[in-house]
Formats: structure tokens, sequence, C-alpha cells
């Protein structure tokens, strides 16, 4: 839910008097590959009659009927809430609860074709609790316990089931970390799952920090192979892995593993584009996103899963200008949030919907339509090893300002840094009226879908996966020598 809809709901919630209270709010599925979701749309408000407080709280039928219809007409689903006050941390269901959910969950699906979601608000110390209710009759009738909750604003809070998913424990290795935000910030961290997509010089580097920082589950997307001219940015890429055709996920996967200080962690590959419908479905099994790409059609994908999923993306890129004799006048680089209550992409200048057609259609790969507009296909390579460091930089600044907090103040909105000056500018973005990426903020599987057929990622997934026999053969030979590494560093 976005931080705005969890401010509606704690006004339902939480009574002056401390008692138990209850409502309702509706949701719309968000499906991934392994996980799903269910994002809050909107709060009804009980209306007097509505519920019993005495204490606790009890629903009325008129309530649920009125709440069913409601989200029937909006082709969601209903969530049934209540709080409990002075309660903190993941809340298991009492008798009553569980009686008071279950008795209407077959109603509710049959009315709106969706399971019943129930929540509960831990008032003591704002964390939630949710669960999907299966079909049933009576006390045969069970749910389906959610892993996390998450509230997207200023910060991305998360509150976990450590039932579910426990909190890893700290390594020695890790003590410098914990040092520096604490043990509960660090099982917080540890647990989430973020997607890097594209591991080029930024993606790299911003893989392997996060691996090194305790993360447990990690996954890097890119269909891409190392080539020689990736040499003098793609830190940890070897002469070897150019001339093998390596897939920079599999680089990726054996820089991060290197850094990895968690006991188990898993580091997953994947050499899908964004942009295919099973990349982007691989993208909703995940708590925050880096995108690390700088095309139209891969930005526009992320840009508009931010609003329609409420999975953040923390996104940032690099342009250097040179003089005409081809020294460097200046270089400059942003990074920033892109989430419900900031600007999109498009609508802080980062984005330019006009060319997403256009590359979609494979039309950025055509000289003589370069030729004709203002897209500049060769500079979007530009960088330098360096420069790369600060672009991480930023981008993961940009997440412990997410997901931390430091001084109680969360993501600080578009950031850029001049290097000819070395100055820091706040930069201000205004949402356009009639935004439509914003608009569709929360609509989940009813997403506009702009995935499709990416010819260039099948083409270099071939190119990758289908080499010379000898390829195939040194490969395989690299690949085992590196197991064997692996093995005598502590990795699996």
């Amino acid at each position: 839910m976005t931080a705005a809809t969890e401010e509606a709901l704690m006004e339902c919630l939480v009574r002056p008097d401390g008692q138990e209270d209850l409502c309702l709010a509706t949701y719309r599925p968000s499906n991934g590959v392994t996980r799903v979701s269910g994002l809050i749309t909107s709060v009804i408000p009980p209306e007097p009659g509505d519920r019993q407080v005495h204490g606790n709280a009890t629903v009325t039928g008129d309530y649920i009927l009125r709440g069913a219809g409601i989200a029937q007409d909006h082709e969601s689903g209903l969530v049934l809430l209540h709080s409990h006050p002075g309660a903190s941390g993941w809340q298991p269901m009492s008798g009553p609860d569980r009686d008071a959910e279950s008795s209407y969950a077959n109603l509710v699906r049959e009315m709106t074709g969706l399971p019943l979601m129930g929540m509960t608000l831990a008032t003591g110390a704002r964390t939630w609790s949710a669960r999907l209710w299966d079909i049933g009759l009576g006390r045969d009738i069970n749910c389906t316990h959610a892993t996390n909750v998450r509230v997207i604003g200023d910060r991305l809070a998360v509150s976990w089931n450590d039932d579910l998913c426990p909190p890893p424990p700290s390594t020695h290795r890790q003590e410098r970390t914990v040092s520096a935000w604490g043990d509960q910030c660090q099982a917080d961290l540890a647990r989430r799952r973020v997607l890097v997509v594209g591991v080029g010089s930024v993606g790299l580097d911003v893989a392997v920090r996060l691996a090194a920082s305790g993360l447990c589950h990690l996954t890097v997307m890119d269909f891409d192979v190392v080539e020689p001219h990736n040499l003098d940015r793609l830190l940890g890429a070897t002469f070897r892995d150019a001339r093998l055709k390596r897939p920079k996920i599999h680089v990726a996967r054996r820089a991060a593993n290197a850094a990895a200080t968690a006991i188990t962690p898993r580091i997953d590959v994947s050499d899908l584009s964004i942009c295919e419908p099973d990349g982007l479905l691989l993208a909703l099994d995940h708590d925050l996103i880096f995108c690390c790409v700088d095309r139209p059609w891969p930005r526009a994908v992320l840009n508009a899963l931010a609003y329609t999923d409420l999975i953040p993306v923390i996104d940032g890129g690099i342009a250097i200008d040179t003089f005409g004799d081809g020294t460097l006048r200046n270089a400059t680089w942003r990074s920033h949030v892109i989430r419900p209550g900031r600007p999109c992409m498009s609508c802080n200048g980062q984005l330019d919907l006009g060319q997403v057609v256009p590359d979609m259609q494979g039309l950025l790969e055509d000289p003589s339509y370069i030729q004709g507009t203002d897209w500049q296909e060769t500079t979007l390579g530009q960088n330098v090893a360096p420069l790369s460091a600060s672009v991480s930089a930023s981008l993961l600044a940009q997440y412990v300002s997410t997901s931390v907090a430091p001084g109680r103040l969360g993501d600080p909105g578009p950031l850029q840094y001049l290097l000819s000056s070395h100055h820091l500018d706040r930069l201000v973005a205004v949402t356009r009226v009639n935004c439509p990426v914003e608009a569709a903020e929360c609509v989940g599987d009813h997403r506009t879908d702009l995935s499709g057929r990416h010819e260039q990622a099948e083409r270099l997934r071939r190119l990758a996966t289908s080499p010379g026999s000898n390829l195939r053969m040194l490969r395989w030979i690299d690949d085992r020598a590196q197991a064997v590494i692996n093995w005598l560093d502590g990795h699996s």
C-alpha cells in the first residue's frame, strides 16, 4: 500500500479510547512468477451501525455486503482490517479473528471473484500482518499467510512474518555494516528481495555492494554478453570472459557471490529482458528494483511498474559532454526514486515517451531512422570507470535513504551532481497534468501491458547460449574451475 493509504487506514483503526476497531478496503491483485500480492486501492470507512465496538470490534453482515458490492463494481477484492491496540510485530489470529474472517470468506469470493484478504494493524509499533482466505466450509476453511506487508512512501517500510521468513543471523563479516544501523535494520534489509535490471558498469557495482551488505536474495537481469569494449568499465570482467562471450549476468553472479557476506546468499540470474512478458512477471516477485538501463522501452516498463504495482524503482544515469576537440567538458549524473508521491521518469525529464514505440519496433537500431531524429544512440554507452562508481554510489545512497531513513528522513527526491563545478543540486520536478503513468496507480494485473517480443534480447541470448563447440567446452572448463575457487572461498 502507499503511505497515503496507510494514513487513511490509521484514521479508521486507531481510536482515542484505545479500543479495537475495524474497517474495509479494496485491493487489486498483482501476481508475479512465484509471488501473489494484493495492492490496497481504497478505504471504505464504516458508517453508523456497520460495526459494534465493545473492547473488541464486531463487523456486521450489511457492512460486508456493502463493501463487497463496492469491490465488485471496481473489479477489486475486499479487505477486512482490524486493529490490535498496543501490540507490535506480526500478529497471530485469535479465535474470534478467525471466525469473523472465515465466516465471510466464501461470500466475498462469490461476489468479487477474488479471495477475502484479512489484515491486522499492531498499533504499538505500526506493523501489519495479512492473509488470503481459501475456499472451504466451516472450520475446514484455511488461509494463506503473507510473507510481508510493504508500505511505500518516503521510505519503504516492511512488516515481516518471522515464521515464514525468519531474520537471518548476522555474521562477523557484517560487523561494520550492523554497527552503522543496528541489528533490527540489518534483519529487515537482509530479507528484502532486490532486482538489478542491467548489469553494466553501474549495475554490476550496485549488485556487488548489495551482496556485500548482507542481502540474502538478489536477482540480476541482463541478456547481453561481455565484449572487449566493456572491459574498461565492467569491473570484475576479464578478457577471458570477453573471449568466451560470457553472459554479463554470470559475471555479476560470480562477483556478487565473492562479495556476499550472508551465510547462505542466493544470487539468481535471468537472461530475460524486462520488456518481455516473462521478465516483467519476474520483476513482480521483488520488493525493490534498481534500473540500470538506458534504452527508452525498458525504462518505460520500469517507470510504469513503480506505480501500477507499487514497487519502488531506483533509477539514475550519467551524461558526458565533450568539447569539439574530444576533451571532457563536463559530466552530470542523476539519481531518484520512482514511486507514488514522486513524479515519474517522464515528468522529471528522464524518459522521452515518444521514443518508446520506436524502440519497441527496433527502429533505434536502424541508422537511417536515427539520422532523422534527435536520438543519440552513440552517447548511451558513454561512461568511464572512475565515474561509474559515482553513479552507483548515488543510486545506493538513494537506496539507503529509502530503506533506512537516516535521521528519520526518507528519499530526498531527484538529485543531480555536476562534475566540473562539483555541485550537488536538489531538482524540482512536478507531475504533468493528466500524467497517464501516475494515474495508473495500484492497478496491478489490470495494467496496460508494455511488454512484448524483444528481438534484440532473443538474438543476444542465442549468441550467449549457442557459441561454437570449442567455446562451449572452454566455458565449461572455466565454470568448473570457478566452482572450485568458490568452494575454496567458502561460497556455494
